[in-house]
Parts: structure tokens; C-alpha cells; sequence
């Protein structure tokens, strides 16, 4: 199951899609923050595709928390200059913004708690600092009935209002094209 082939072809499209959403969003996004959001990300594609990967990514245990480290080096000092294609598939697109939605206002904080609660972290940590977490021990950590939220309702759509209350459902538009 870990030999499968990830869904993007890096982790800089993730963290570059994440850091560019925040910055539209104006929602501050500190390496600590983009990190776990890294991990979620992975973590919850994981549960709902079924063991797939969302990133060839390797996550370790750091005593601030789950980090990949290739991403954490690489944006040290900024964003990287890095030539990579970033357009993600729609159904990619569409995950993240699901994860950006629920978890993107986030504290530090209470991303480092959800992360650091979950059982691959904790048994990585135990086997020493900077131990890797395989894709098997992440997903099955989120799998968890005890864990606060589940990954049907990291999916579910986030329910607008109108002005009088009657709730509508919001789609992303796709223009029709001419024919």
C-alpha cells in the first residue's frame, strides 16, 4: 500500500496552493500552520481515497509537531523559486478547498493539538525525534472513532444563508463553453 503513486506529483503544489489561498484569503499562514495543514491534508485523503497518497511526502515527528521537512527547509527563509506545473486536478482542488474551508482559520494551536493528538504522531515521537510516520500509521490515526472530526465531515459542503435564513447550496462556476 505505500508503493501507490500519489495523486499530485509533489508537496511544493500543495504548500505553494495553500500558501496562495491564504494570501487571497487574507488569513495569516505561518510554517508551523502550513505544516500541519500539509499533514491533514495527507491524512484525510488518505482515510477517504482508500489509502491513496494526495503527495509523495514523508512526515516526521518533531517535538513542535508533524512536519515534512523537504517542505520546511525549502520555505525557511520565504517561498522558494521552484519550476514546477501547478495546476491541480479539479477533484485535488476541490479536496483542498474542502480542508482550507474547515481548517484554514485554525489557530496554530489548535492545529497542534489536533495533529499532535493523533496516534502516528505519538508513536513516532516515542521511537525518537524526527522518526518518519508511514502513510498506514497516519491514516489509520485518523480513522479513529475517538478523533473529533471525521473525514465525511471534512467533505461536507459548508452551508450558505441568505438574508432570510433559507440555505442555498454554493458550486464552484464553470463557465459553458461555446460551441
Amino acid at each position: 500500500m505505500e508503493d501507490m503513486p500519489a495523486d499530485v506529483d509533489n508537496a511544493f503544489i500543495i504548500a505553494f496552493w495553500f500558501e496562495d489561498t491564504a494570501l487571497k484569503d487574507n488569513e495569516p499562514l505561518q510554517p508551523q500552520k502550513m505544516q500541519r495543514l500539509l499533514f491533514i491534508s495527507q491524512a484525510y485523503y488518505a482515510v477517504i481515497n482508500n489509502g491513496r497518497k494526495l503527495m509523495p511526502a514523508v512526515f516526521v515527528a518533531n517535538e513542535l509537531g508533524p512536519i515534512e521537512p523537504n517542505i520546511f527547509v525549502a520555505f525557511s527563509r520565504g517561498r522558494p523559486d521552484v519550476d514546477i506545473e501547478r495546476d491541480l486536478p479539479p477533484d485535488v482542488e476541490d479536496y483542498l478547498l474542502a480542508i482550507w474551508r474547515r481548517f484554514g482559520h485554525y489557530s496554530i494551536d489548535s492545529l497542534n493539538e489536533l495533529t499532535k493528538d493523533s496516534s502516528a504522531y505519538k508513536a513516532a515521537l516515542k521511537r525518537g525525534g524526527n522518526a518518519e510516520m508511514s502513510l498506514m500509521e497516519i491514516e489509520k490515526s485518523f480513522l479513529k472513532p475517538k478523533d473529533r472530526l471525521a473525514a465525511a465531515k471534512v467533505l461536507q459542503p459548508k452551508v450558505y444563508r441568505t438574508q432570510t435564513g433559507r440555505s442555498v447550496h454554493v458550486k464552484k462556476w464553470k463557465p459553458r463553453k461555446k460551441t
